[in-house]
């Protein structure tokens, strides 16, 4: 809603077009017609979405297609692998044995078999499933993060968060990354993954980002089992020895800090110390403190989830988002080689990973069925890619976007079902391709956020936030 000299207007909504037309010409209050219509969508966002919270299961490295969830038994034995398929709730669903629990309740979630893209590299390929854009860099032409990337998801919800109606005084954050920053234990902490931040919008829209440390170079936390001195999920920046009392008095100091400056009259500079202001007093907050502590969990939930890393922040997920966080990725990252990226062998799928996914995922859905969240919560899984047909010797797979598959759940969508095929090695999608852009779309509709919605970027000038795609309607119920 807009109000005009005491008269309310509206603009998206039904305000006429003429009325519109003068009001963006006359440039009121400094603002072009595409910064009215921004802050206008930024104004309606999150009204009358499917879901109220989205948790992205992110299992970066690309796991293949043909042993988690399109697996081709009749296909020839080099292209089939070395694992059967086990029998689910869903028709035309071959999921793997080492998925059972998930093919227990496949009827809560559906299976897309068709997503596909050209940027067939890790990290491009993580930009673009994360913000529904191309990364700018050119395959292979980077690893790290960049200021001139694209928003993550993630962080146009935060951004958009902040701009609704009493958002700058939420006192949790809408927008976080789970257990770590996507690279922190991989090669000593050197990259800084593309797809999460909020690139080009500004730093103001990065995520609130836990840590948990690994204990040696080749130690990989995500699939083994971890105590409790190591689940911290303490908030990254943030030194353990720092209190919340400390951190209380630090926002009193700052508050201090706006009075002396504003009385100065020093000007609009103080628009990223408000941002600084909010990020401790968020830090600061009991209702924060209380979501990231996960010992307040009953025992016999944490093991149905798993005393793994990805298990425990499964579960710090669910936390988050039942404590009103929009948007929580929570990563299965590689550690220096060990992970979804499987060159090399299969064994690691067969020994850790699918069976660590397969018990957080689906404990992550039943828990939050259980808790009325489900309805509310739509929940994706899925890599930057898949892996290809034609195995490595020892049955690994080298990369493959062009065909792999993503998990689908909550918030409306149609469990027991499928969505696309591909032929007969998984190789190339048939029916229904769907692009990251899609994905975006889907996702940003499901949320409220209308797919079209229009950004300000660093040159003032209005861009989409998601440029080609449809949300995937049919997915809903």
């Amino acid at each position: 809603m807009l109000t005009i000299n005491g008269t309310t207007r509206q603009t998206c909504s039904g305000m006429p077009r003429r009325e519109l037309l003068q009001v963006g010409g006359a440039g009121l209050l400094g603002l072009s017609l595409p910064g009215l219509l921004a802050a206008e969508q930024a104004q309606q966002a999150f009204k009358g979405g499917r879901a109220k919270s989205v948790i992205f299961l992110f299992l970066f490295g690309g796991p293949s297609q043909l042993e988690t969830f399109d697996m081709k038994p009749g296909a020839k034995r080099e292209v089939r692998g070395p694992f059967r398929p086990t029998r689910s709730r869903t028709d035309d669903l071959h999921i793997c044995e080492h998925l059972g629990q998930l093919a227990k309740i496949s009827d809560k979630y559906a299976v897309i078999r068709s997503m596909t893209h050209t940027y067939n590299d890790h990290s491009g390929g993580g930009h673009y499933i994360q913000t529904g854009r191309r990364w700018q860099l050119p395959v292979g032409g980077g690893f790290s993060a960049t200021p001139q990337d694209w928003p993550s998801m993630g962080s146009v919800v935060e951004y958009l968060s902040q701009r609704a109606p009493g958002g700058m005084d939420r006192d949790l954050a809408s927008y976080a990354v789970l257990p770590n920053r996507l690279g922190r234990l991989q090669d000593r902490g050197q990259y800084v993954r593309p797809g999460e931040y909020g690139g080009w919008l500004g730093q103001a829209y990065n995520p609130m980002t836990t840590t948990v440390d690994k204990q040696s170079k080749d130690d990989n936390p995500y699939w083994r089992a971890c105590s409790e001195e190591e689940l911290t999920f303490q908030i990254e920046g943030l030194k353990p020895s720092i209190s919340t009392d400390r951190l209380r008095h630090r926002v009193q100091l700052l508050d201090q800090f706006e009075a002396i400056r504003e009385r100065l009259d020093y000007g609009d500079a103080e628009a990223m110390d408000r941002h600084r202001q909010r990020a401790l007093a968020l830090i600061a907050s009991d209702r924060t403190r209380k979501a990231l502590e996960l010992a307040a969990e009953k025992p016999q939930l944490r093991d149905r989830y798993g005393r793994h890393l990805f298990g425990q922040s499964c579960l710090m997920a669910r936390r988050l988002v039942e404590a009103g966080t929009r948007f929580v990725t929570v990563h299965y990252d590689c550690v220096d080689g060990y992970g979804w990226d499987s060159h090399r062998t299969s064994e690691d799928l067969r020994q850790h990973l699918l069976p660590t996914f397969d018990q957080a995922a689906s404990a992550l859905i039943e828990d939050l069925d259980q808790r009325g969240l489900l309805d509310e919560t739509l929940v994706v899984a899925m890599g930057e890619m898949g892996r290809t047909p034609t195995p490595t010797p020892a049955w690994g797979r080298q990369h493959w976007s062009t065909c792999f598959p993503a998990l689908i759940a909550g918030a409306g969508v149609r469990g027991g079902i499928v969505y696309g095929s591909s032929d007969k090695e998984a190789a190339q999608p048939v029916d229904k391709p769907v692009s990251p852009e899609d994905l975006a779309k889907t996702l940003y509709w499901a949320l409220g956020i209308d797919p079209e919605l229009m950004l300000m970027n660093r040159e003032q000038r209005p861009v989409p936030i998601v440029e080609s795609g449809r949300p995937l309607l049919d997915l809903f119920g």
